[in-house]
Parts: structure tokens; C-alpha cells; sequence
């Protein structure tokens, strides 16, 4: 057998209808490459349908990899490979493929049916009238081959055995990349263990995969991708949901707090609830609300009672939650909200990705209601980013809003993950007497942060009342006096400022200290930034970047920061919102770049952005 071609790295996107199972092929690729030392990022893309009809274009599921010896940073712009298990897919991913890329294309997906419902003209068939010469077009009838594979399997029916095609897919594309079929043996085990001819014949057409492409003469090449050049240690792949899931049980394991997490499902918010439910172990409590309402609501109980309350949501559920977040801002108690970020408004474009509710975290509640907004910038960044949400609300006395996005929380990164005692601790203090001086509990005598005290409900002698009418000063009287009204929302709004001799200064991620172009950004454009201001840097350009974890309040340098910049370029995908904040606080004419297409910014253009104004 000839030695495999070594590649740098490469980008695949499996595609195909819903029910084809590419999310799952991807998923098992990701593991395996993970295993490996390879570093990867992927992106995951959903039909917004629940069950679009089959076939059709937009019923089209895909899984994007992009794996290298070197460090990733993006699931990459275009693919090298591009497999397609029927019409719809091809037509719809055709025009992200590299020119002379190939295409591992179902020949069963495109019979007369197919090609009808991805809209071809009738008589036009892609894969024999010479439209893909650009590209090398492998055809395989995978449905025909795993049928074959399977037919001792009797007990099984026809629908059954077509279910496993994507396992054949993945046995051939394993060849490809010269990898073993262990771990995806090892998952069907542990999935199917317990059906052993779903399990067998899974097994069955991953080796059967595997063995026609190595045993047919249409395709002879093979690849290798080294280990990439990473940090010592040991990694585990990782998704968004999952990394922030495991965030607030480790926020709840080092402030000693019971969590709680009252929510109602969303998409793409939905698997943090199903992660956090299966870790009762940890004392996690999980409660799936009747609405949005209830959920938030329950986590303002559960924080009053003491414990570590939070909500999940999207962006409808996040209009939904404002007034009882008003409530947690004027109680002053500790919450975390998270909102996964989808396409909007409405419900828009639910399993899309965006940036776009950035100015309701800010300014969407009625009132003056400040709370801390704070985001992620990738999937393992999800677990650090959650764990400050928590240190922030619980030592500030204040609901903090955790921002992320579909892009973020369904990709997955290596993951060098921490130890449990290498974890800060997150000192948390109750007020359970009465002080020196104190002749009555005032629930709203303020510390040097200006935190009012933490009372468990229940404790001798700090009876008190909360609620969302306007508090007297110290006393926590309900209070209609105008003057007192104006100094509380003054309080208040000092409180969260505060924040900011809390928060560590802002660093530049990249490039030098001053120059012509700072390229400033926030959330999930941080590796489409990354990666072109590294591109540029290596050729001599002067530009910088810096990605902001502190959203509000601002750490409190980035004033400085931004005035050593002839430009400051601000990209994010929504139509501009940071932009109009940083020039509302800063007074500097900073750069928008925008895109709402519900997917991530490309490299490519990224760079191509950045060139304006260099």
C-alpha cells in the first residue's frame, strides 16, 4: 500500500437530508481527529425546519471540519472535500468547495426524484452532464453497498438498514484520512449496546465503508494530517453548550452553592438544560419550565433561597424574561442569564447564528436597568466565560448576562481542560447576624463594592422585604420619594461600573501596542479575526487585535487602548451594535463591519476588510 500524502490541513462538509446522519458522521470524525492531537474547530449547520420534506433544499443538514497540524482557529471558508448524500445537498454547499476539490457524491441521492426536488430542470442530472469537470467527482451508490453489506440482517428492515449509510460515508472517509475505526466502534457500543443488530450492522457498514475504498480502483489516494504543534497535555473535544454547562457546575463546586437552573427550551439553547439535567450527582438542580416567565422566575426564587439561580434562553425568550430581570436588578440578588444567540427577530432564523442581541442585553428592559453583559469568544472559552458570569453575580449582587451564539455553542474545539483545584475559589459571603453597631438589619447598607448583604430567608432576626417597588435608601422601606428614587437608579448604576476594578484590564490578543488598524472585536468572530490578523501581521502590516470578554461595564484601559489607533474596525455579525456603544462611550469614530447572513465571517474576507484600511 503506498504511503499517504501528508497535508497541512484540510476542510470536509458532510451534507445531506435531515435524516442522513451527518451531524452524527461529522460528530465521529471530530472525535477521531481529537484523539489524534490534530486541532480542529467544526461548524455544524441546521435545517430551521423540524422535519423539512426530504430531498428538499431546505431540508439540507451539514458538518463542517477543518482540521490541521497547525493551530485552527475558523471551521475554514471553502472545503476540500465536499461529500453529498443526495441532489439538494450538492446544489446547496456546491458553491463552497475549492475549485478542483472533490465531491463524494450518493449516486442514489440523485436519481429522477431527487434532482426534481432540488429543483433541476428536468433531464439535468450533474453528476453525468460534465457541470462538476472542475472538480474530482468520486460516485459511490452507498445506499446499494450498505443494503449489500446488510443483507443477512433479516430481522432488519429496509428503512433500518438505509439508517446506517452515513457509517459507510464515514468508513470510507476514514480511509482516506488513513485513521483507525476504534473510537467510532467503541461509541456504537456504548449507543447500541443494548440492540446488538442496530449495533452489528452499524459495525458492519463501517467496515464495509472502509474496505471499498480500499479495495476499488476509482480511488487510490490517502492523506495524513500530523499532530498539531499544541500545548502539552490532555485535551478532550468539546462543544459550547457543553463547556458553559460545565461552567456553572464548576461555579457551583468552588462558591460552594447549589445550582439551579430554572429555564425553558430554546433553540440553540435547548442542550444546556439536557447536559445540566443528567449531573444531579453534582447537586444540580434542573426545572423545565411551563414558559420563559416561569423559568427566570424560578431562578429569582432559588437565588433569594441561596442557591446559584440560572436561566437559558434565545433571543424571543430573553423579551420574554425582561421584566422579571428588572425584578432581579431592583432585588439586587445574584442571577446569571445565558442567551445562546440566534438569527432574529421574531423567530427569525432559529438555527442560525448571530450577534444581534447585544443592545437588548444592554438597554432591553424598561427603565434604568443596568446589568453586566459579559460574552464567549469560542467553545471551550464557554466554560471560563460562564464561570465569571457566576463569580461576577454572586460577589456583586447582580443578574449577569452570559452572551453566546449558535455558531459557539454547537462547534467544538480541543479543550485543554482545567483541574478542579486549580480552579479560583469563589468566595461567597451570607449575612447571617446582626453587626456590632447595628440595632436593625437595613438590607441595603452597601460594602466598599457598594454590594448590598446576602440574607438566606429565615434568618433570626434579618427579616426583610424585597420586591420590585422602588427601595428607600439603607432601610429598603418601599419609598415613593423622588429624590430617593433618583439616588437608588444612581446607586445602582454605580454599582455595575464598579465592576470594572474587578475585571482584569484589556489585553491586545495580537500585534503592536500602537498603530494604524485595531481590529476590535467580541464573541464568536474571535478566530475569523485571529486568523486573519496573523495572516497580515507575518506580511508586515501594522494592525492589532483585541477581543472583549467585558462588555459592560468596559475594562477600564480600552479607553486608552482605543486611542493609540489611527482605525478601529469593528466586526460583528449584526448590523452594528458594539459600534454605536464604543462611539457613545468612547467618542471615537470606530468602523463597522457587518454581516447577517446567519453565518460566520469568512477569513477571506475578513482580510480582505481589514486591507481598507491599512
Amino acid at each position: 500500500m503506498s504511503t499517504p500524502t501528508l497535508l497541512k490541513d484540510v476542510v470536509i462538509k458532510f451534507a445531506g437530508d435531515s435524516g442522513d446522519g451527518m451531524q452524527l458522521t461529522g460528530s465521529q470524525f471530530t472525535n477521531n481527529t481529537a484523539l489524534l492531537g490534530i486541532d480542529l474547530a467544526t461548524f455544524p449547520d441546521f435545517p430551521a425546519e423540524i422535519r423539512a420534506p426530504i430531498g428538499t433544499l431546505p431540508g439540507v443538514s451539514g458538518f463542517q471540519l477543518h482540521f490541521s497540524s497547525d493551530r485552527v482557529y475558523t471551521p475554514g471558508d471553502l472545503c476540500d472535500v465536499l461529500v453529498v448524500m443526495n441532489a439538494a445537498a450538492l446544489k446547496v454547499n456546491l458553491k463552497w468547495l475549492k475549485p478542483g476539490g472533490k465531491i463524494i457524491a450518493n449516486q442514489d441521492g440523485f436519481d429522477s426524484k431527487n434532482l426534481r426536488l432540488a429543483n433541476y430542470p428536468d433531464g439535468v442530472n450533474p453528476l453525468e452532464d460534465g457541470s462538476l469537470h472542475n472538480y474530482e467527482l468520486i460516485t459511490i451508490d452507498v445506499t446499494k453497498l450498505t443494503r449489500e453489506a446488510l443483507k443477512e440482517f433479516t430481522t432488519l428492515g429496509m428503512k433500518e438498514k438505509d439508517r446506517a449509510k452515513n457509517m459507510f460515508v464515514l468508513g470510507f472517509i476514514y480511509w482516506m484520512y488513513d485513521r483507525d475505526l476504534d473510537s467510532t466502534i467503541n461509541f456504537l457500543n456504548e449507543k447500541f449496546g443494548k440492540r446488538d443488530d442496530i449495533l452489528q450492522s452499524n459495525i458492519k457498514v463501517l467496515q464495509a465503508g472502509y474496505n471499498y475504498a480500499d479495495t476499488v480502483e476509482l480511488f487510490t489516494s490517502r492523506y495524513q494530517v500530523e499532530k498539531a504543534k499544541m500545548e502539552p497535555g490532555t485535551y478532550r473535544s468539546i462543544m459550547g453548550n457543553q463547556a458553559l454547562s460545565m461552567g456553572l457546575v464548576a461555579a457551583s463546586e468552588r462558591s460552594g452553592l447549589p445550582l439551579f437552573v430554572g429555564t425553558y427550551p430554546i433553540t440553540p439553547a435547548s442542550d444546556i438544560l439536557h447536559d445540566l439535567s443528567k449531573l444531579k450527582n453534582f447537586g444540580v438542580r434542573t426545572f423545565q419550565a411551563e414558559d420563559e416567565i416561569a423559568g427566570i422566575t424560578t431562578a429569582i426564587g432559588a437565588a433569594y433561597g441561596g442557591s446559584l439561580g440560572v436561566t437559558t434562553t434565545s433571543g424571543p425568550g430573553m423579551a420574554l424574561k425582561g421584566e422579571a430581570m428588572g425584578l432581579a436588578m431592583m432585588l439586587e440578588i445574584p442571577l446569571v442569564i445565558v442567551n445562546i444567540q440566534r438569527g432574529g427577530p421574531s423567530t427569525g432564523l432559529p438555527t442560525k447564528t448571530e450577534q444581534s442581541d447585544l443592545l437588548q442585553a444592554y438597554y432591553g428592559r424598561n427603565g434604568e436597568c443596568p446589568i453586566p453583559v459579559i460574552s464567549s469568544r469560542t467553545p471551550s472559552d464557554c466554560f471560563d466565560a460562564a464561570f465569571e458570569a457566576c463569580r461576577i453575580a454572586v460577589q456583586h449582587m447582580t443578574p449577569v448576562i452570559l452572551l453566546s451564539d449558535g455558531y459557539i455553542a454547537n462547534g467544538a474545539e480541543p479543550w485543554k481542560f482545567p483541574q478542579s483545584e486549580d480552579l479560583p475559589k469563589i468566595d461567597v459571603k451570607f449575612k447571617t447576624e446582626l453587626g456590632h453597631h447595628e440595632d436593625k438589619f437595613m438590607p441595603y447598607m452597601r460594602d466598599e463594592k457598594l454590594v448590598r448583604p446576602w440574607v438566606v430567608p429565615g434568618t433570626a432576626g434579618l427579616e426583610h422585604r424585597i420586591g420590585g417597588l422602588e427601595k428607600q435608601n439603607i432601610t429598603g422601606n418601599i419609598s415613593y420619594d423622588p429624590e430617593n428614587h433618583q439616588l437608588m437608579v444612581k446607586l445602582r448604576q454605580e454599582k455595575v461600573d464598579k465592576i470594572a476594578q474587578y475585571i482584569p484590564e484589556q489585553k491586545l490578543d495580537a500585534g503592536p501596542e500602537k498603530g494604524k488598524v485595531l481590529v476590535l472585536g467580541w464573541g464568536s468572530t474571535y478566530g475569523t479575526i485571529k486568523s486573519s490578523v496573523s495572516e497580515l501581521l507575518a506580511q508586515g502590516h501594522s494592525v492589532s487585535h483585541a477581543h472583549l470578554r467585558y462588555l459592560r461595564p468596559f475594562p477600564k484601559n480600552l479607553g486608552a487602548i482605543l486611542k493609540n489607533f489611527d482605525t478601529i474596525l469593528v466586526p460583528e455579525i449584526n448590523n452594528g451594535q458594539l459600534v454605536k456603544i464604543l462611539r457613545d462611550v468612547y467618542l471615537v469614530d470606530a468602523k463597522p463591519y457587518n454581516k447577517i447572513m446567519g453565518t460566520p465571517f469568512m477569513k477571506s474576507e475578513m482580510t480582505e476588510e481589514i486591507k481598507k484600511y491599512l
